[in-house]
Parts: C-alpha cells; sequence; structure tokens
C-alpha cells in the first residue's frame, strides 16, 4: 500500500485529507505533521511514498522543508497543497523539488487524481498555477526580446531573423540564488538552448530558431537535463530562469 504523510498547521485539513486518501483503499497515512520540523522527525523513522505539504506553517513552512527532503529522499514524490500561488511560492516549490502544486480549493477527485498522477512520475499543476506558470515564462521572454531589440552590435537578433542566439533569461527572477551555467559544464551551444528552453520555446521552435534538426535539438536537451540533474521539463525551466549565463 502507497504510504503518505500529511504535512499542514490546519488540524482539520488533515482530517478531511486524510478520510479522502484512506477512503480510496490504496493509500496508507503514516503520519500527520504540523510544520517541517515535525515531518522530519517522521521521516527519520518512517518513509512515505508521497507527502502533501502545505507552504505557510509555523517553525518551518513547506519551502524550506521541500528542498530539504527532496536532496535527502530523492524517491519522495513531493505535491504542494496551499492556498498561495504567487510567483515566488510556485518557483521556489518546484525549483526545491515539488512534483505538484495543488491550491486547497480543489475537489476530492482533483486530489486524488494528483496524488496518482504524482507516483507515476509526472507532474501536476491546478489549473490556476499553470496560468501563473505560463505569465512568468511569457514575462521572461518579453524581456528577452526586448534586450535583444535593444542590443546595438546586431549580436543578439530577433527570433523572426531565424538566427536568434538568445539573450538572457527571465530578468525577473535573477537574483543572489541564480545559478551559473558554467558551474554545470554547459557548451556555449548548450547554454544556447537553455536560454531558449527557459523563454518556453518548444523542441520544434529551437530546432527552427537555430537551423538544426529537431532530433538533434532532442539529444541536446537530453545532455542539458544530465548536466542538471533533472529531467522534468517544468522543474527545468524554472531552475533555468534562475542562470545567470
Amino acid at each position: 500500500m502507497t504510504k503518505i504523510l500529511l504535512v499542514d498547521d490546519e488540524p482539520l485539513l488533515l482530517e478531511s485529507l486524510e478520510i479522502i486518501l484512506s477512503m480510496s483503499g490504496d493509500y496508507e497515512i503514516i503520519g500527520k505533521a504540523g510544520n517541517g520540523v515535525e515531518a522530519l522527525d517522521i521521516l527519520s523513522h518512517d518513509i512515505p511514498d508521497l507527502m502533501l505539504v502545505d507552504l505557510n506553517m509555523p517553525g518551518m513552512g513547506g519551502i524550506e522543508l521541500i528542498p530539504k527532503v527532496h536532496s535527502e529522499y530523492p524517491q519522495i514524490k513531493i505535491i504542494v497543497l496551499t492556498t498561495f500561488y504567487d510567483e515566488k511560492n510556485i518557483s521556489h516549490a518546484i525549483a526545491g523539488g515539488a512534483c505538484g502544486y495543488l491550491l486547497k480549493d480543489s475537489g476530492k477527485d482533483a486530489i486524488l487524481n494528483a496524488v496518482s498522477q504524482a507516483l507515476q512520475g509526472r507532474s501536476v499543476l491546478d489549473s490556476k498555477v499553470m496560468e501563473k506558470l505560463n505569465s512568468m515564462l511569457a514575462a521572461g521572454a518579453l524581456d528577452a526580446e526586448k534586450k535583444a531589440a535593444g542590443n546595438n552590435d546586431g549580436s543578439l537578433p530577433s527570433k523572426e531573423s531565424g538566427t536568434y542566439s538568445g539573450s538572457g533569461v527571465a530578468g525577473s527572477f535573477h537574483g543572489s540564488d541564480a545559478i551559473d551555467l558554467d558551474d554545470y559544464g554547459m557548451t556555449d551551444r548548450e547554454k544556447e538552448i537553455c536560454r531558449l528552453i527557459a523563454e518556453g520555446c518548444t523542441n520544434s521552435q529551437i530546432a527552427s530558431i537555430l537551423f538544426i534538426s529537431e532530433g538533434t535539438v532532442k539529444n541536446y536537451v537530453s545532455t542539458i537535463y544530465d548536466k542538471l540533474g533533472e529531467h522534468d521539463r517544468t522543474k527545468v525551466v524554472l531552475l533555468l530562469t534562475r542562470s545567470k549565463s
């Protein structure tokens, strides 16, 4: 039977989730924690297959807990269940290792489906979260286009010219936690493709922009995923939007 750990500081919600999941007959609730500290204590003696985690909790919230769990127990699937879906929480939760992001107004069927999908290795995002994520990526692409248009030396032409080489990824995510692609041993071509991935381009679009085959793009993308140590495209996009290369 699949083991699940629930982490939330609302006792009534914990009880409701336990009832919903237990009634399916497929899941065993191994524990209910009121914050990240309690969750880590449970993990020290019992490892679940999946965790449902709130973000805003006293002591240690989900944003701090998720990367700790993902680092020490990478096999555990983590789904965020929260009322918040601002850019900061979404990006930090998914980049930290969450494979799903649901809102607390999700119905019983949505929660059960998300758990099932996550256990099969798929990412699950609430429709509102997906809309927010798309807006974040669009803002990054727009920022990149503006930078390209403002370059006077002609080195960064627009996508329409057919020789687009990227202008850097979403500036709104740059900061002290930005990653450096050089640290991952990326070649110049891989960096170029990283920028296009971060701007939301599909493999087909990348192939058209760079005048290479889609098969070649897939090979590059596979290598990039290996170097980043992440094979979920949504998580890769969010990781790359913090790139400073």
